[in-house]
């Protein structure tokens, strides 16, 4: 195992690339968002994520961060997941990285460290959100508006206005072009943009309004239909648990990062 430590100023990314090794991704510090063909992942400080080699992948930070990744050979066996997949990290498994990128590579104590490390790589199940963007032209530029700021709460109609098409034109772009109609996408943007701001510990109620919920029930009854967990679950250290009942004030509640 190699570790690697790359600082993050905001705005960062690691265009598309891939590894001859296998990777795990994680954000000692701040918030990463991993992208690959087959979905989005936001990755604060208690989720990693196993990226296989040879995967392509996109970075990134939107704020300051720090990654740290350990990069372990095909050969290792150390794991057999053939997709990306998410792993919690326990304060055991954060010591033992440092540890790791102190010690030396031939040192007999690196050896240990790393089979416990092996050991403690558990995979979290996680329903990931992903958004994909239409291509016609007037659908794309009210997608792109909304992902900019996803609490615009302008209708398909008054949409179509400002795009200088029909309402009608644009629900028939959203459904072809991304295979779900208007008001589904939107929800979806609305839940992936506030996955990040649940990922740096920002309380439910906030994130609700940041997103273009009229009330936090509202969000916590969408973000639990789309994921299986509520908004406080969903980063928990230990993963999310399927079906939670709903905890009285879970929309005041900030989610661990």
């Amino acid at each position: 195992m190699v570790v690697a430590t790359f600082p993050m100023s905001p705005g960062t990314v690691f265009s598309w690339h891939t590894h001859d090794d296998h990777q795990l991704a994680w954000a000692a510090q701040g918030v990463l968002t991993v992208i690959t063909e087959t979905g989005t992942w936001v990755l604060p400080p208690t989720r990693a994520l196993w990226i296989p080699a040879g995967l392509p992948h996109e970075t990134g930070a939107d704020s300051l961060a720090t990654m740290r990744s350990l990069y372990i050979s095909v050969r290792a066996r150390v794991a057999t997941w053939t997709e990306p997949t998410p792993v919690a990290i326990t304060p055991l498994f954060a010591e033992l990285v440092a540890y790791l990128h102190e010690v030396q590579a031939h040192d007999q104590r690196r050896a240990r460290a790393e089979a416990l490390l092996a050991d403690l790589l558990i995979p979290v199940k996680v329903t990931s959100i992903d958004v994909r963007m239409p291509v016609t032209e007037c659908a794309r530029t009210v997608a792109e508006a909304l992902r900019g700021d996803p609490a615009d709460k302008r209708t398909l109609r008054e949409w179509g206005r400002t795009a200088n098409v029909s309402e009608r034109t644009l629900a028939r772009a959203f459904t072809r072009e991304t295979q779900l109609p208007f008001s589904r996408w939107r929800t979806l943007v609305r839940l992936q943009a506030a996955l990040t701001m649940l990922a740096k510990g920002q309380a439910v109620g906030r994130v609700a309004v940041r997103v273009g919920y009229d009330t936090p029930s509202a969000f916590i009854a969408a973000f639990r239909r789309e994921t299986g967990v509520s908004p406080s679950a969903y980063f928990s250290p230990d993963g999310p648990r399927q079906d939670q009942p709903r905890i009285p004030g879970d929309e005041g509640k900030a989610v661990p990062g």
